[in-house]
């Protein structure tokens, strides 16, 4: 058997990061986990090859050779997605079709052959054996939650790794939380599943032995939903893992907003390397998230909660929401406030949307609110449900809170509030690589000679190079990651 497994392109949004990634001359920020890994629980025998699309381009040999396309992908890829369904359809090739978008809007899609929805390792086994004894059926689908103890390692060696700014690697699946935006729980469940220390230090000597280096995300729902065992477990055999290796990895992961409150668990993930941190903070509005149900993140000093993971040594990027049913129109003034206090420079805010199958969706639908449209991205100014503000209103708060908070002088001012707080961990090595010496001169044509800002811009590299000689690359970096949010808000 031939099979191409396809992921589609991903939209300019502030998570590609598609202008930063031209400085360091890659493609994408992370390949396709999903699709890699259920390369590996496909036959041995059968011939595989993968295209993603967004660091090499689809073409009619690719599809013509295979016998069937394996098709998987998010919400924000929808577009690339039927792009892509109505190409095999044309050529004559069969789609097998999975993963979050499928498993969430499948009745959404004509040209599929056959749906492998929820998590593959019980799925994707009864369409094999289908397909074997040649009575493959339509759907495929499972209310059952798999153990990943028995999940083979991903397919890297499919991937143009050089085209890649990270590579990504899993833990585990499933959020102990339970956010009524969130599509997490209903696709991977409350209980967070693990993967043994022993298989993750496993993926990890493959990534190694195929010779990667630098970042690596890792892609858990919540990385900390289960503390326990990570304390006794997995983290102390990372550490060791880790030193022994001459830390080849920079981890990068998602974590709910608790871990402020572990001490002990602070100090493990900051040893391991593990200091690149996603925290879903959605609004400094306690209505906000009271009517969210973003319970962990209530009743605390959020901006002094950021400020204590700075100086632990965690860089923390935020997620931000706006368009909540109690929010007012002081709303976009909180949020510009709060992101300036805190000084996290990559402040992701967007536009609450609702995820197909969500308690969210669930409500407004029964509350007759819902719209049609749903781009699955959050950032580009689409909305699918008839909100309580004025949708006028909303838009021009939005535009304001985008438009201010990536300003120049205040994009610059917010770098300097986190170089104050941020303690730099103490196995970081300076390590200047060749790739970061041809982006280092990129960025100061492109930043300090062209770039809007260049007084901003020439006050954070004499600052940082000065005052904080340590933290100079990372201040450079994120920069460079202004340059980028920048380049997104423009296109608002």
């Amino acid at each position: 058997m031939n099979v191409l497994l396809v992921y589609p392109k991903i939209p300019p949004t502030f998570w590609s990061f598609e202008a930063a990634l031209s400085f360091v001359s890659k493609k994408s920020a992370e390949p396709p986990l999903g699709l890699i890994t259920v390369a590996s629980l496909l036959p041995e025998d059968w011939n595989l090859k993968l295209v993603d699309m967004n660091v090499s381009k689809l073409k009619d040999d690719h599809i013509i050779w295979a016998d069937y396309v394996f098709l998987s992908g998010m919400n924000v890829q929808i577009n690339s997605f039927r792009d892509v369904i109505r190409k095999c359809n044309l050529l004559g090739t069969k789609i097998v079709a999975g993963g979050p978008l499928a498993t969430t809007q499948h009745q959404d899609f004509l040209g599929i052959d056959h749906f492998v929805l929820n998590e593959a390792e019980i799925t994707l086994p009864m369409f094999l054996k289908d397909l074997e004894n040649g009575t493959p059926q339509y759907i495929y689908r499972t209310d059952e939650f798999p153990d990943i103890h028995q999940t083979p390692p991903p397919k890297w060696e499919l991937l143009e790794m050089n085209k890649y700014a990270s590579m990504s690697i899993q833990y585990s699946r499933g959020c102990p939380y339970d956010c009524d935006f969130c599509s997490i729980t209903m696709l991977n469940g409350r209980k967070p599943r693990t993967k043994t220390k022993e298989q993750f230090i496993n993926e990890l000597n493959i990534l190694y032995n195929l010779g990667w280096r630098g970042g690596l995300s890792v892609v858990d729902d919540n990385f900390i939903g289960n503390k326990v065992q990570l304390k006794k477990e997995l983290l102390p055999a990372l550490i060791e893992w880790t030193r022994r290796k001459d830390d080849p990895f920079k981890f990068i992961t998602e974590v709910s907003i608790n871990l402020a409150d572990d001490d002990e668990l602070i100090k493990l993930m900051v040893e391991a390397g593990m200091n690149n941190i996603f925290v879903g903070i959605e609004t400094p509005d306690d209505k906000g998230l009271e009517v969210c149900g973003k319970f962990q993140n209530r009743k605390r000093d959020m901006v002094e909660t950021v400020h204590t993971l700075h100086r632990n040594g965690f860089i923390v990027s935020g997620g931000f929401i706006v368009g909540f049913d109690s929010d007012t129109s002081d709303i976009f003034e909180k949020q510009i406030d709060f992101i300036t206090r805190s000084g996290i420079p990559s402040a992701m805010v967007g536009l609450l949307n609702a995820p197909t199958g969500t308690k969210l969706f669930a409500r407004l639908k029964s509350e007759n609110r819902l719209l049609e449209t749903f781009s699955g991205n959050n950032m580009d100014g689409s909305i699918n449900f008839i909100p309580k503000m004025n949708y006028q209103d909303l838009m021009r708060g939005y535009h304001k809170i985008i438009n201010t908070i990536y300003a120049p002088k205040e994009y610059y001012s917010r770098l300097f509030t986190f170089l104050k707080n941020y303690k730099v961990p103490k196995w970081q090595k300076q390590r200047i690589t060749i790739p970061e010496v041809k982006a280092f001169f990129k960025l100061i044509f492109k930043l300090g000679l062209l770039g809007e800002g260049k007084i901003h811009f020439w006050k954070l590299f004499w600052t940082s190079l000065i005052k904080y000689p340590k933290k100079f690359t990372l201040a450079m970096t994120l920069a460079v990651y202004g340059f980028h949010f920048r380049s997104v808000a423009a296109k608002l």
